[in-house]
């Protein structure tokens, strides 16, 4: 009997999955090593890194508009993708936990920055960049926020993430955001 594509949609979303793991890691190694490189190199390299992920989030569209029963597992990693170029987003391991549609693990993830601040191997700044990230995927996965982090949330956004925000909504339909909250569900 046919699989009517199925095996085909499961190893592109693999391979999607592995494309997107690939350029976040890229990020993620050129955030340690921005010491060893100089202002320029490291400029650089960055910028064609966000270019490679915006050449991704454009074959993700095509792929949207196209294949429908991809749409679901693709708005994803096009929001994430969106998080990244838009700076948004500038911890690796937070894209990658909301590409992968992950609260749970993000929400470990914030309850370890928490304990880092509060043991004080993290600074402040360092913890509400991230806290915010987190908060702002976790918010864009449907997964409900606390009144706390709500307010938390509302009182540190930053620009990028407004503008991430903004560019988000107007490029999902309502449509796509249901959908997105239904897959972070299940």
């Amino acid at each position: 009997m046919s699989s009517r594509g199925q095996a085909e949609t499961s190893q592109l979303r693999t391979n999607l999955e592995d494309q997107l793991d690939r350029l976040v890691a890229q990020l993620a190694d050129l955030e340690e090593c921005k010491n060893d490189l100089d202002k320029d190199e490291y400029e650089d390299t960055k910028k064609e890194t966000i270019e490679q992920m915006e050449d991704f989030n454009k074959y993700l569209v095509k792929l949207t508009s196209g294949n429908m029963t991809l749409v679901d597992q693709i708005g994803s990693m096009q929001l994430a993708i969106q998080a990244a170029i838009s700076n948004a987003f500038q911890t690796p391991e937070i894209i990658r936990l909301f590409a992968r549609k992950q609260p749970t693990q993000l929400r470990v993830k914030l309850s370890q920055i928490e304990r880092d601040f509060k043991i004080g191997t993290l600074n402040r700044e360092v913890y509400i960049q991230q806290k915010i990230e987190i908060l702002s995927a976790l918010q864009k996965l449907g997964d409900a926020l606390m009144d706390d982090e709500k307010i938390f949330l509302q009182n540190n956004l930053t620009d990028s993430l407004k503008e991430f925000d903004k560019v988000t909504n107007e490029t999902l339909s309502e449509e796509d955001v249901t959908n997105l909250i239904k897959i972070s569900k299940s």
